[in-house]
């Protein structure tokens, strides 16, 4: 029943999600139509079907008048896309029949299983019935088409369940029969919470449990059942329940498990031990060993005792088992035996039950001629030796929970450690210890005590920096110390220079016979082909963590699919979770998963990469699917947080991936919050891979949450690579964006003349395109740039020019936005009135359109207005308004401004305590440095506040600062207010030479702004 089907290539997977392969190669055979009338084929292989019936398994009792040419030309294209498929699909008559053979087909494989078991039952060899039927339900994945058939195939998948459910029943009832009780217990549960009807499972469970000791709750499961069906069905258990139940009540012996093979234990001579030798340099994982001895000093029961130690290859699950094993020794003085089980071992297949049961005996002295030869016989025979002795059992590298539970018994002394790389949740009984990567200072001491502390300690930076780089990986940071051991002229700083390389990073980790990336690769080949390519495809994500929603466009699943993709990688220590429902790759899994597809990552130009191999579509697919849920995301996010923003609209780039939740402003902003560093490690991605209109696309709305946060040079940069995209793809619209939103960026960091000739250029292209929308912003853009620089009679006609088109266009979130500078313009120029007007339509805009940020600009820019006219207290009243709704839609900078602006109005309503406050929180707030614009305005406000109540040296120093910050940046207004304030405070302060020549200064600046001698004052 393997998978290895020799010289067959082509092999077809139809119990579940629909697979075709080409050896190691899937074949994308089609859409719905192609997959529908290939499975109903190979349902019925050697079988001629005629059109009907598989138009009739395509469409049910819906087909269109095409269909029976829609068939036909299904047939034909699938005849094209699998490998030699003429020859594999023939017509015949009326009809098509599949002439494929048992072994290419999972059900035919399945079906051919349960024959053999059915044989092999009715022979009396029940052990080889059991192996059967075991790898025969192992090809299950689930209904046919994963139950997405229509109702054809799922009276097809309804009938196929029944056939493994019975299966599954046939299989358990072996497994009692050979003496499993307590292992079966949890199976048993998992099986009758999915089928609860199933009476079957329920006395099996209920057998099981009475065989444990626990007649109790055999009973009570008995009363459970009992109850369901009444509730259910309305009728009681049938008879053959309720006769196991009243056997069970009686405690009778015919429920007794039946006599195993009658081979007296053991007792070996001495004390055999093979456990492996116990590290001399073994480091940190105190808690863990604490916790482990701790179990094992207080654990109740007659069991066997049974510790699971989980965790990623190379993390040290042998190394803490071991350590353990020999601390213990003494308690179980009988016996201490390892088995190697070969779970995750190159080339070599996982130790049968059997075999390491013949091992074990071996390994306790057992004579060869007092083992039997049947597999049967060495596991009943190592279970009865196992439950006379107090012995250490350490089942090494084991590959899941069934290569355990026939190697255990109870009643046992015997202690069980078991390390596999899987977290072993179905392992009843068991205590489990999950092993992450090392605490830093842990890592260090371990490199520490294999280089030599003389080494390590005369590095000590780079020796954290080493750790680092290794993941904290036990297994790596033992090769690197190795390394760096056997070539004594060897810097850590050298190896850590070469380990920086991620391309190489692995290549470096390998010593002798330890390999990170050999270690790596067994838990990679330890997975299905469908898991495989699931894990290549997450490590084309970008960022650092990954959530469901992401992955299920990777995967192209829904959320919910691909969360059971994730969680299995996270069972088998190929993820790691920080976070509920977030998922993490460790940094030398990602390096790894990244260098199994880093030979397809070849980019995929627009055109779509017609020469691009297998390899290369499957990673295009898996990016384009990213690249496009991450662009409806923030569409759909950027949407609800900026309500009436202007975008381009690419319904090529539509996505089919299910989108997270965000149908609320808190739902948008804290989803753009949380992956705001993907999103911009996206834009990379996309760039990478040359998909340019995706990098321009994105980029457009990635830079308003970073804008909102105060991020303004990733904005800058951010919008210069749009730009590169833009003009390496030629496309004019794109171009013109990428370069308004960066002459926007340029205006927050004070970049005036790099936004103007950037401004100029999206202009130009705007013009030549006739795109009005455009002309409007950039237009404004330059009114903002130009009001920057003094050159406010340039400015204003501009800013008039860009409100006029917008409005025309019916552009109001963007009317709203111009208005507002244009009110601040007005306002320097001390035309109050004016700027009032333009302020408060502004207001009026963003509230009709839920606008709920420039709504904050507007009263802002209108409390200003209002504190210039002398009406403190309506300004006051503005400011208050604006507070309650700037959080979280206003950036840092922007929010230290407003506060400033609210300790003016403060101060000068006689509030001083509160005008304090406010100052100080305007001051603290955030990084002011990296907005060289608010700083000057904040600065100047909060120095003139402290001019007015006689604090002159603060007010100086504050007015200095501020005047660093203008000057640097050439914004002229307020590099003239803070020489005014300087010269107040210096005034004051009894330099008068100095206040002389600043006034001066800032009064001939005014002049050339055309600022009024009074507002200037």
């Amino acid at each position: 029943m393997s998978e290895n089907t020799g010289e067959l290539r082509v092999r077809f997977r139809i119990l579940g999600s629909f697979e075709c392969w080409d050896g190691s190669e899937r074949v994308r055979v089609g859409g719905p139509v192609h997959e529908k009338v290939l499975v109903t084929l190979l349902l019925e292989p050697q079988r001629v079907l005629p059109v009907f019936r598989l138009v009739e398994a395509v469409w049910d009792e819906n087909a269109p008048a095409t269909a029976a040419h829609q068939v036909r030309k299904a047939v034909a294209e699938l005849r094209q896309r699998i490998p030699d498929g003429r020859n594999l699909i023939v017509t015949e008559g009326p009809g098509y029949r599949a002439l494929t053979t048992p072994d290419q087909v999972d059900l035919s494989r399945f079906t051919q299983g349960l024959k053999q078991a059915r044989e092999a039952t009715a022979a009396g060899q029940n052990a080889l019935a059991a192996t059967a039927l075991r790898e025969a339900l192992e090809l299950w994945r689930g209904p046919l088409l994963s139950g997405s058939g229509g109702s054809v195939l799922a009276a097809a998948s309804a009938a196929l369940e029944e056939r493994r459910l019975t299966a599954v029943e046939q299989l358990f009832d072996l497994r009692l029969d050979s003496g499993e009780n307590g292992e079966l217990i949890g199976e048993l549960r998992e099986f009758i919470d999915a089928h609860p009807l199933r009476e079957t499972l329920r006395g099996q469970l209920m057998l099981a449990l009475f065989r444990s000791g626990r007649q109790a709750e055999a009973l009570e499961e008995f009363a459970k059942v009992r109850e369901f069906l009444i509730d259910e069905l309305g009728i009681g258990p049938g008879d053959s329940l309720t006769e196991l139940h009243n056997a069970i009540l009686r405690n009778s012996p015919e429920l007794a498990a039946p006599p195993q093979a009658t081979v007296a234990p053991f007792t070996p001579e001495g004390k055999p031990s093979t456990l492996p030798y116990d590290l001399r340099d073994f480091t940190g994982r105190e808690e863990e060993v604490r916790e482990l001895l701790g179990f094992v000093a207080e654990a109740p029961g007659t069991g066997p005792l049974i510790i699971a130690i989980d965790g990623m290859g190379g993390s040290g699950k042998t190394s803490l088992a071991v350590r353990a094993a020999h601390q213990l020794a003494d308690d179980y003085p009988d016996a201490q035996l390892h088995i190697d089980l070969r779970g995750f071992t190159p080339s070599g297949q996982p130790l049968s039950a059997g075999a390491a049961a013949e091992a074990l005996l071996r390994a306790l002295g057992v004579p060869g001629d007092r083992i039997p030869d049947d597999a049967e016989g060495r596991i009943a025979l190592w279970r009865r030796t196992m439950s006379t002795h107090r012995m250490i059992l350490l089942l090494d590298n084991a590959l899941d929970e069934s290569q355990v539970r026939p190697l255990l018994t109870s009643p046992t002394e015997t202690l069980v450690l078991v390390t596999s790389r899987a977290l072993l949740v179905d392992l009843d009984a068991a205590h489990t210890v999950s092993l992450g990567v090392m605490p830093p200072g842990d890592s260090v001491a371990l490199v520490e005590g294999v280089l030599g502390p003389t080494r390590a300690r005369a590095e000590p930076e780079a020796v954290a920096q080493l750790a680092e780089l290794c993941g904290h990986l036990p297994l790596a940071l033992r090769i690197a110390a190795a390394r760096l051991r056997k070539r004594p002229r060897w810097t850590v700083r050298y190896l850590v220079d070469r380990l920086r390389d991620d391309a190489h990073r692995l290549a470096e980790l390998n010593s002798g016979e330890r390999s990170v990336e050999v270690t790596l690769r067994l838990s990679y080949e330890g997975l299905t082909a469908e898991t495989r390519e699931a894990f290549r495809m997450l490590g084309q994500h970008p960022g650092t963590e990954i959530d469901v929603y992401a992955a299920g466009a990777l995967l192209d699943k829904s959320a919910r699919d691909a969360e059971g993709v994730l969680e299995y990688l996270l069972d088998m220590h190929l993820l790691q979770q920080h976070e509920t429902g977030r998922y993490a790759f460790h940094d030398l899994v990602r390096s790894f998963a990244q260098n199994l597809s880093r030979g397809s990552a070849r980019p995929a130009p627009e055109s779509g990469g017609a020469n691009a191999g297998a390899g290369d579509e499957e990673a295009a697919r898996a990016v384009r699917r990213l690249l496009d849920f991450a662009l409806a995301a923030t569409d759909a996010a950027c949407d609800m947080l900026f309500p009436g923003r202007a975008r381009i609209s690419r319904p090529e780039f539509r996505s089919a991936a299910e989108l997270p939740p965000l149908d609320t402003p808190d739902r948008a902003r804290e989803w753009l919050e949380r992956e705001q560093d993907s999103l911009m490690a996206a834009v990379s991605l996309a760039y990478r891979w040359e998909l340019d209109s995706h990098v321009g696309l994105l980029a457009a709305n990635v830079v308003f949450p970073l804008d909102l946060r105060g991020r303004l040079e990733e904005f800058r940069e951010l919008s210069r690579t749009a730009i590169t995209a833009a003009r390496r793809l030629g496309d004019p619209a794109l171009l013109r964006l990428s370069l308004s939103n960066l002459s926007v960026a340029c205006w927050k960091l004070g970049r005036f003349e790099e936004g103007i000739e950037v401004a100029e250029e999206a202009f130009e292209l705007a013009v030549g395109l006739a795109d009005q929308r455009g002309e409007a912003k950039d237009t404004g853009v330059l009114g903002l740039l130009l009001s920057a620089l003094g050159r406010y009679h340039e400015a204003l006609p501009r800013l008039q020019q860009s409100i006029s088109i917008k409005r025309e266009l019916g552009a109001e979130r963007a009317e709203a936005e111009s208005l507002t500078n244009l009110s601040n313009l007005y306002s320097e120029w001390g035309r109050f009135p004016e700027a009032v007007e333009a302020a408060t339509r502004a207001i009026t805009l963003s509230r009709g359109i839920g606008s709920v940020d420039k709504e904050v600009e507007g009263l802002t820019e209108l409390a200003i207005a209002r504190l210039g006219m002398g009406e403190v207290d309506a300004a006051a009243d503005l400011l208050g308004r604006a507070r309650k709704l700037a959080v979280d839609v206003m950036s840092p900078a922007d929010m230290s401004l407003l506060l400033a602006l609210s300790a003016e109005a403060a101060d000068r309503l006689g509030e001083s305590k509160s005008a304090t406050e406010w100052a100080e929180s305007a001051l603290q707030l955030g990084d002011l440095s990296g907005a060289p614009m608010r700083e000057a305005a904040i600065r100047n406000i909060v120095g003139r506040l402290h001019t007015r109540n006689g604090r002159y040296s603060l007010a100086l120093d504050l007015h200095q600062h501020a005047h660093d910050a203008a000057s640097g940046v050439g914004y002229r207004v307020e590099e003239a207010h803070a020489l005014a304030g300087m010269a107040h405070a210096l005034e004051h302060l009894g330099d008068h030479g100095s206040a002389r020549v600043h006034r001066e200064t800032a009064n001939k600046a005014f002049e050339a702004m055309g600022i009024p001698a009074a507002r200037a004052a």
